[in-house]
Parts: C-alpha cells; structure tokens; sequence
C-alpha cells in the first residue's frame, strides 16, 4: 500500500506541475508570428464620392466580361468596352499612370515613383466574372447584369467579385492623381482579364515585370476579407491571406471492352472499377495538422478569444490534435489544416444499354502548404493499389504558394491599414481557393490577399452565387483602403 500511495502522490505531483506548466503558459501567451505596426505612419483619410463611384461600379457591372471555359463563347468587344470605360471614368488616373495591355486584354499601369531605390508594390483586380446559372437569373432580387442601385448597395455579378475591388482601386488611384499625389515608391496596377478560367493574362504580366528585373516588396490582391461573425472571437476580423492552396485535378480512368449491357463482364465492367478507385481515394483523406497559416490564424486570434481556446493555443504542444479536430469540424475550417479531395466529374457510356470503353472520373485537390503536387499522386497510387486504372493530371497543377512573411514592413503596412480603416484586429489565414496573385509570387517579396469589405459568413456565399451585391458602406471603406494603401507604401 505505501508503494502505491507514493506512485499516487507522484502522478498528483505531475499533474500538477502539467496544470501548472498549461496555466502559466495560457496567462503569459504572446503571438509568436506578427510584427508590431504601431511604428507606420497612415495616410490621412481621403474625400470618397460614394454616389459617383456607385454609379461607375454599375456601369462597369453593365458590360459583361463573362468568361467561359469555352472561350469561344467569350465576347472579347465587352473586356474593349470596360477599357475605354476606364480611361473615360477616370481621367486624372490615365494622365499620372503610363498603361499597357498584355495577352489580349490583361491591363498594367505603373505609376512611376519620385525615389527608383525603392522597391514597387503591385495592386491587382481582374476584369472578368464568372457567368449566371443558367436557369437561376429570376432568383435574382436585381437582374444580374443591370447594375442597379437599390437598398443601400450596387447589385449584379461582380459587384464584389471582382469589379468592387477593380473600381474602388481606380477610384482611390484617382482621387490621389486629381489631388496632385505623387509616389515615391512606384505604384503597378495588374488587371487580369481570365481569372476565372485561365490566368494566362496575370502569367503574361508576371513575365513582363520579370523580364524588367521588377522585385515588388509586396503584391495585394483578392482573396479574403473583413468576416464580421467570425466564429473565434464573435466579432469582426480583418482576415489577410498569407498563401493560397495550390489547385490541381487528377483524371482516374479504367478501360474496358465496352460491348452490349445485356451481356455485362462478371467484374461489371470500368464503371465498378472507377467507382472502387474513386472511393478508395476518397477514403483515404489528408490529415488535419495544426500549422500553416490556418494554425498562423489562431495564434493571433487567441489572446482575445475564450479561455479554452487560449489555453489550448498556448499549449499546442499537447492540445494540436484537439485544436485540429475541432476547427476541421466544418468543411471550411478542415480546409485550412490539409489538402482537400473532391471528386467533381464522372463520363461513361455515351448511351443507357452500351457498356463504356473507358470510364473516367475527374478529382479535384487544394494542396495545402506542406504538400505538393507529387505528394498527392503518391497518395492516390497508394490508395487505388492494383486496381486496374490510370492516374494523370488534367493539366500541369499548380503548386501551393509561399507564405509570405507577417513580420516584414510590407505586412506592417497592409495590416496597419486594414486595421485602421476597417476597424477591426487583423490576422493572417490562408486562402483556399486560387487568386491570379499566385503568378506574381516570383516578382515579389511577400503576396497578400485580403479585399476591404466587410462580409457576414452567409454573405460570403454571394461570391459566385444569387443576389451578389456590394454595400455602399463597403464601396466607401474600399476607396479608402485602397488610397490610404498607396499612399501609406509610397509616400
């Protein structure tokens, strides 16, 4: 008994010293990862003309930039009218910027600055938007194209995704020009007009900046932006991605004789065969880790958010896997901590009673940071063992992107701005769906991705879907962000 009277004393003393490492770690816990912007000097605020850079965003929403996976079906006199709207909207822009055009219709404009030692920054927007369902257009309060200006906001595809961001640049880059602002640092605008689809226009761009030895201290694009419900402090938060998910779709094929469906082969043909081969991939997900710019998120987060979730921050060493099992609860959250598997497209028979010669399934993967394109293909030939099918990519994947630094003066002052103007904490996370920013990572120190909007996480589902629409409030702390953006990097 007195044996284990001193075992029992001995583990109530480590359990002890466990509470009390976990405690004194949660009370004196520090983000590790972001840089104190209390030292950038911000650009005062600027004059926004909310109505007349309503009314622009409207007519711009008016001409239809829609691209298709078929760009025959593209309308390229539409991407021609949105430039000759641009220089006749704004005037002072098109006199202090020098513009050019590349791949057809991708836009650059570089506002030369006054001191050449200093390094560029690079602002980006795309030009085109994603069409309409077909079938789902008198699901729309506002006629998707008509650009109306109703209950406060600007409607129609683009509104936010991504004409929002295109116009409330120009008009921040024209009230600076009309007002005589002239940068130190110069100021590169990129407009990619494919983004949706192809991003040939942002590659084009990227090669011609590199060709002339541009090395930008930081590239701002799309990606995520101000979620006023977030989940982890109730509140609002100014999320800036630091990477983005790299994007690839493998193609899992099995052949087959094919022949008359009267007389099926005893194995049931490629169908069988596809089918066990995408359920075995699919079976065999990615795990959840606690890192990257999702775990980046929480670090930064934690100091303000409930006791649990700072303890168990402050002590990942022993709650990762927790902290992992409990944001990977939803699709969105489990999406910031691995590389996702989605099966999207399936072809067989051409017709009802004919066997299919092959079979062929379509599986779509964000890489997460950590993983790369050939970890994956290892995966899935692991997970299909001898089955008797193929595996190849349906085009050459795109790797996940670098993570860009949260403590560099590039981050200081994106960070500093977002808070300042959107008035709300601001933390890093990772973006995983894909941005045309992605191309211009060799041209520059550090890429962000954040738009100045303030979203609810249902608004966030108007992205590419029904009733899109930007507020006007949005509309005016977009001007802002964006004048006091450049103005604060180049002054």
């Amino acid at each position: 008994m007195r044996l284990v009277g001193r075992i029992a004393l001995v583990v109530f003393a480590l359990v002890l010293v466990l509470v009390g490492v976990i405690l004194v770690r949660t009370l004196t816990y520090r983000p590790p990862v972001t840089a104190d912007v209390s030292s950038v000097r911000i650009a005062a605020p600027v004059a926004v003309d909310v109505a007349g850079a309503a009314q622009r965003l409207a007519a711009a929403i008016r001409i239809r930039t829609v691209s298709h996976q078929d760009p025959a079906q593209d309308q390229p006199g539409e991407w021609d009218r949105l430039h000759a709207f641009l220089q006749a909207s704004y005037p002072a822009a098109h006199v202090a910027l020098r513009r050019e055009v590349v791949a057809g219709h991708t836009l650059i404009y570089t506002w030369a600055g006054t001191d050449a030692s200093l390094a560029p920054i690079v602002l980006m927007a795309h030009q085109d938007v994603v069409p309409v369902t077909p079938g789902t257009e008198r699901d729309w309060k506002h006629a998707p194209f008509a650009g109306d200006i109703a209950e406060g906001a600007v409607w129609g595809r683009g509104a936010i995704d991504d004409k929002g961001s295109l116009i409330t640049l120009f008009e921040g880059v024209e009230t600076l020009a009309a007002g005589g602002f002239r940068p130190r640092r110069t100021v590169i605008l990129v407009s990619g007009h494919d983004e949706e689809v192809r991003g040939q226009g942002a590659r084009a761009a990227a090669a011609l900046l590199k060709s002339r030895g541009i090395r930008a201290q930081f590239v701002l694009d799309e990606g995520l932006a101000v979620i006023t419900d977030n989940p982890v402090t109730n509140g609002k938060l100014a999320l800036i991605g630091t990477a983005e998910k790299g994007y690839g779709t493998l193609v899992v094929t099995a052949k087959a004789p094919g022949g008359h469906s009267s007389a099926p082969p005893k194995d049931a043909g490629g169908v069988v065969t596809l089918a066990r081969a995408v359920t075995a991939i699919a079976d065999r997900p990615f795990p959840m880790a606690f890192r990257g710019p999702g775990a980046d998120m929480l670090q930064v987060l934690a100091p303000d958010a409930a006791f649990p979730v700072r303890m168990a921050v402050a002590n990942d060493w022993l709650f990762a896997p927790m902290l992992a099992g409990q944001v990977g609860a939803t699709p969105s959250g489990a999406a910031l901590l691995h590389t996702t598997i989605a099966p999207t497209m399936l072809k067989g028979s051409p017709k009802e009673n004919v066997l299919p010669q092959d079979a062929t399934a379509w599986i779509n993967y964000r890489i997460a940071p950590g993983d790369t394109s050939a970890t994956v293909m290892a995966r899935a030939k692991e997970a299909v063992g001898d089955l008797p099918v193929t595996l190849a990519w349906a085009k050459a994947p795109d790797e996940p992107s670098p993570v860009s630094s949260m403590r560099s003066d590039a981050w200081k002052v994106v960070a500093a701005v977002a808070g300042e103007v959107t008035k709300a904490p601001v933390a890093p996370s990772l973006v995983t769906a894909g941005t045309d920013s992605r191309y211009l990572q060799p041209v520059a120190q550090d890429v962000y991705r954040f738009q100045p909007m303030d979203l609810s996480l249902k608004d966030v589902g108007m992205i590419h879907g029904t009733n899109e629409h930007l507020t006007l409030k949005n509309l005016e702390q977009a001007v802002q962000f964006y004048a006091r953006l450049i103005a604060t990097a180049a002054q």
